[in-house]
């Protein structure tokens, strides 16, 4: 099927070059459907080396590999998404301002669009290579179903003006670079971010159920469920659960998204370290209310969902926790070493007695980077 049948029949003819002469033949078919698509340079090469095969006329390596690179870069060049060729055009730094734009006029969207950035790569797996923020499928209703999901249409919603402003940029470079935007309109680090996802179609959308849920009964279901059904299912450890726990520094509970209510600190809009100094100094007691079981304050002003009062009550937990709030060097290193330097994108957030960074870097969310009260700082990323 690679050449026609009377080329196929002179190479049976002459043993001794038989699987040269169908190499030959076999590129030449390739080239030539390439060479339809662009390249009139390609074009006279793969008749000359068409003629030549006709004649059984030998043809040189040299030769062969210019016609396959050749063939190669305008399949490419032909087959490439037109998305990510826009993208090259886009002006990054006036999405970012637009963003911010939206964030001022009424902050309390901030730590809704960090939100929405961490669950579009929050269902990502390890294990299957699939889910993650790379191809923006949290906008498709499907995934924004999920229950984890609960409110988040509403941020999609108040980016679609930023996506009709800057048609080239992907949903998902969008997306992730509001959570870049959310933490820097939070007082927190201007993070590094890359461009490039090209958004993917519905059938993209990850299973239900990979994202965290609050209380799945009792500390110890939580606690199995949030190392084994999530964290440890995108190659989180313990140490990374503390870590990205501290995103409740920025945001609240809403009563008709997830069912829970209130702020997690007085400062909802402010990255600081607030959130695991409350938990471990503050007595928090079960909320008597009409919706799901969570704690409050002694102010009743504050709340923690069960899975919070995880970073007190389990012991593995709690050892990191205290290391992290104490901001002690080696837990903090720990988190950095033997990875990689970084290459890539480096995506957002992480309160300790500081601020960390996440990565997304295909897809998946990874601990980049913290700088502890002393202001020690550790770069490192995971590909």
């Amino acid at each position: 099927f690679l050449a026609p049948r009377k080329d196929f029949k002179r190479c049976q003819s002459r043993p001794n070059s038989a699987k040269t002469m169908l190499k030959q033949a076999a590129l030449i078919t390739f080239a030539s459907s390439a060479a339809a698509l662009q390249a009139p340079g390609l074009q006279v090469l793969q008749r000359s080396l068409h003629t030549r095969l006709l004649a059984h006329e030998p043809t040189t390596a040299l030769e062969r590999g210019a016609v396959l690179r050749g063939a190669v870069a305008a399949v490419v060049a032909a087959v490439a998404p037109t998305t990510a060729r826009a993208a090259d055009a886009v002006d990054y730094k006036a999405v970012a301002a637009d963003i911010a734009k939206i964030i001022k006029s009424d902050p309390d969207k901030g730590p809704t669009f960090l939100r929405l950035a961490w669950h579009s790569s929050g269902d990502y797996s390890k294990q299957a290579r699939d889910g993650g923020s790379r191809g923006g499928t949290i906008r498709f209703k499907e995934e924004l179903a999920h229950g984890g999901n609960a409110g988040l249409a509403k941020a999609v919603k108040w980016l679609e003006p930023v996506k009709k402003a800057h048609p080239g940029a992907s949903y998902a470079d969008i997306f992730t670079l509001a959570g870049v935007v959310a933490i820097k309109e939070a007082n927190g680090p201007v993070i590094g971010w890359s461009s490039g996802r090209v958004d993917e179609p519905v059938s993209s959308v990850a299973p239900d159920g990979r994202l965290p849920n609050a209380d799945m009964g009792s500390p110890a279901k939580t606690a199995d469920h949030l190392r084994d059904g999530v964290f440890y299912r995108m190659g989180f450890d313990d140490r990374e659960i503390v870590a990205l726990s501290g995103a409740h520094a920025l945001g609240r509970c809403h009563p008709d998204a997830s069912g829970y209510d209130g702020p997690w600190t007085p400062t909802p809009t402010t990255l600081n370290n607030g959130y695991y100094s409350l938990l471990l100094n503050v007595e928090w007691t079960p909320r008597a209310w009409d919706g799901p079981f969570q704690y409050e304050d002694p102010s009743k002003k504050l709340m923690m969902l069960p899975s919070d009062l995880l970073l007190v009550t389990d012991k593995k937990i709690r050892q990191v926790h205290e290391a992290v709030r104490q901001g002690q060097r080696q837990v903090l290193c720990g988190l950095c070493r033997g990875l990689p330097e970084a290459r890539g994108e480096r995506v957002f957030w992480v309160d300790a007695d500081g601020v960390g960074l996440t990565s997304l870097t295909m897809g998946a969310p990874r601990v980049l980077w913290w700088a502890t009260r002393h202001n020690e700082r550790r770069a490192r990323a995971i590909p």
